[in-house]
């Protein structure tokens, strides 16, 4: 006789309310219409894809029979190297038996919300995963509001409502996760606003984590600083080999925690988790981030020219939305955009679209654009934000994004690399455009078709279809 009921049980408390992650269920998506043979131009993913530096890749080779547990810490050669770099790159006051190093610095920030108590505070908007991860681990979130007229600005002020509203309803917000350079806005912070939240941080005995994984992926518009260097007692850093070195599937992050007591108390409980959950990163990548690490010239010196490509490419895209009108906080790192279509809200009403979601699905359907609504990263749905990454366009397959590197090499102005070297990021630019037109034409019809009816215009011929 068939059972009546599953014999599996799962946890509400974790689980319930739950979605795998925006970004990477895109990508999936992405892929599989691909492999279909659909067309489709993908700004939802934001991961590096440049090729494996050839000393980094000759390292991993060489270690491929490394096969042993390594300490649950980290290699402590490796732990030094690390010290090393981020007192030299970021001034920040690293010490080797401090430093951990994980799996990705996702499973680093897990670990973190399991051993702090304290409810998180986190800007708006902010990466797709902080949140999910604090519920995981049943911890509330209180949210920072900030909005699409300032670019998404985190204040001080906007911190200490947030707070004061939590503690007030008998709440206990003492985590705060920082990400600078942002995702998704591509924003970053001053030295001067650095200094104020480490005194606010200070006074209130807050933990600030922060997120540094974008740290030497700048555009040369600001450089990055740490808040560590002016809250050093108070604060983790994070960072790992993702993006600057386009390492995204080695999993290797990097944890600094502070140098006194209390770093070594919250030490001792990342060691516990981390032998009880993955037991050591992956030993043939650590042995292969001693190089990475190392300051090799060759090395540093690919790190400057990946993080100028991705200037390039993303000032690029940028501009060429603010020229169509779209509003869209100027990115000063990383490789993404976070624009807002607001300006439109009554043509894309008549389309049947009120919120960003229903935005990236429309762009998807209509116009093959992938991108991923903002209020994944929490922002309000009906402020029709969208994150856009420009990490995937003309560098889709390793042999575009060799070709690519090899334009670059050849010293041309980056409006010819851009416009000569990128005929799919030309293409997706033709289908915003394309888009706005169509809503600026609706706009200009409204009168004739009325508010609030939906719209049945034909959508126009697109470029490069």
């Amino acid at each position: 006789m068939k059972g009546k009921y599953s014999p599996f049980r799962f946890s509400p408390a974790g689980l319930r309310g739950l979605e795998p992650s925006a970004t990477l269920v895109i990508n999936e998506k992405v892929n599989k219409m691909w492999a279909e043979g659909k067309e489709v131009y993908h700004m939802g993913f934001g991961e590096s894809r440049f090729p494996v530096h050839p000393k980094i890749a000759e390292a991993l080779r060489k270690n491929a029979y490394q096969h042993s547990y390594l300490a649950s810490q980290g290699k402590a050669d490796l732990r030094e190297r690390i010290a090393e770099f981020y007192e030299r790159h970021f001034q920040i006051p690293a010490h080797p038996e401090r430093i951990i190093i994980g799996p990705g610095s996702k499973a680093l920030i897990h670990a973190l919300f399991q051993s702090l108590d304290g409810e998180l505070i986190l800007p708006t908007p902010s990466w797709v995963s902080y949140q999910p991860q604090a519920h995981l681990v049943n911890k509330r979130v209180n949210w920072v509001p900030s909005s699409p007229e300032t670019g998404y600005e985190f204040t001080i002020d906007a911190l200490f409502e947030t707070i004061e509203r939590s503690r007030q309803a008998w709440g206990s917000p003492d985590i705060l996760l920082i990400n600078s350079p942002n995702n998704p806005t591509g924003r970053m912070f001053d030295i001067e606003f650095l200094e104020e939240l480490a005194q606010f941080s200070r006074q209130e005995g807050l933990v600030v984590i922060s997120d540094e994984i974008y740290g030497l992926v700048t555009h040369g518009l600001k450089r990055h600083r740490s808040i560590s260097r002016f809250y050093p007692e108070g604060s983790v850093a994070l960072g790992g080999l993702s993006k600057h070195l386009s390492l995204g599937g080695w999993r290797l992050g990097v944890a600094i925690l502070p140098p006194n007591r209390a770093g070594a108390q919250l030490m001792r409980a990342l060691r516990t988790i981390a032998s009880e959950t993955w037991s050591a990163t992956t030993a043939p990548v650590q042995f292969a981030a001693l190089v990475a690490y190392g300051e090799d010239p060759d090395v540093m010196g690919y790190v400057k020219e990946c993080a100028h490509l991705h200037a390039i490419r993303t000032q690029y895209f940028w501009r060429k939305l603010t020229e169509m009108g779209v509003r869209c906080p100027q990115p000063e790192g990383g490789f993404y955009l976070f624009p807002d279509f607001l300006r439109w809200r009554e043509p894309l009403a008549r389309l049947g679209v009120n919120t960003s979601a229903e935005l990236a699905v429309y762009l998807l359907e209509k116009y093959q654009l992938a991108t991923l609504p903002g209020s994944v990263f929490g922002a309000p749905a009906e402020d029709l934000s969208l994150r856009l990454s420009t990490s995937y366009l003309d560098m889709e397959t390793p042999e575009r994004a060799q070709a690519v590197l090899d334009a670059y090499g050849q010293g041309h102005d980056p409006e010819t690399l851009m416009e000569v070297y990128h005929p799919n990021t030309q293409i997706a630019l033709a289908r915003f455009r394309h888009f706005l037109e169509h809503l600026e034409t609706m706009q200009e019809k409204s009168g004739v078709n009325g508010a609030g009816r939906r719209e049945t215009l034909e959508e126009p011929v697109l470029a490069g279809a």
